[in-house]
């Protein structure tokens, strides 16, 4: 969606040089905008029937609630390690420069629910394959995960290929 791309802030060299960070911040500023996202990010469903929404910490948090709300599902947070305070299913993943852990509730769903993974950014793909992991290993049926942005050129869709993804705005 070209109008939300305008609301998308590239800061260079941040979080170190030669990474240009896509800021989303912008976009909260303008309520309609975040409201035609979501009824896009909806739509993208196809009236598929959604019982809980995932959302990656930390700015898959922003959308992943209102989301849920909208589809009058369940919200659950998956969170870096240590910051869940009930009992965790925990799953290992790649950084470009080491290792990193999520967490999610081990009564967050229910074997056969229907879940959607929703975070800000699709990059190499990691992050997102590891909560697919998660999630298959709760027993649950993963209808699609969402992206409010894909770094094309680092290819994370091949990593998450084995289910339906939707990304709203593409960089290369």
């Amino acid at each position: 969606m070209k109008e939300v791309k305008e609301y998308i802030r590239d800061i260079k060299d941040f979080p170190k040089k030669g990474i240009v960070y896509r800021d989303i911040t912008p976009l909260f500023l303008e309520p309609k905008v975040i409201d035609r996202v979501i009824d896009r990010f909806v739509a993208e469903l196809d009236g598929q029937n959604i019982d809980k929404v995932i959302g990656i910490e930390s700015r898959g948090f922003f959308l992943a609630p209102m989301l849920a709300q909208k589809l009058d599902a369940g919200f659950v947070p998956v969170r870096k390690k240590g910051k869940l305070p009930y009992n965790t299913l925990s799953m290992s993943y790649d950084l470009e420069y080491g290792q990193d852990e999520l967490e999610i509730h081990t009564d967050a769903i229910h074997p056969h629910e229907n879940v959607l993974i929703h975070d800000d950014v699709l990059a190499t793909g990691g992050t997102a394959e590891a909560v697919i992991q998660l999630i298959e290993e709760m027993d649950a049926h993963i209808v699609a995960s969402h992206f409010l942005i894909e770094l094309k050129s680092l290819k994370g869709a091949e990593m998450i290929s084995r289910y339906p993804y939707y990304s709203m705005v593409e960089y290369n």
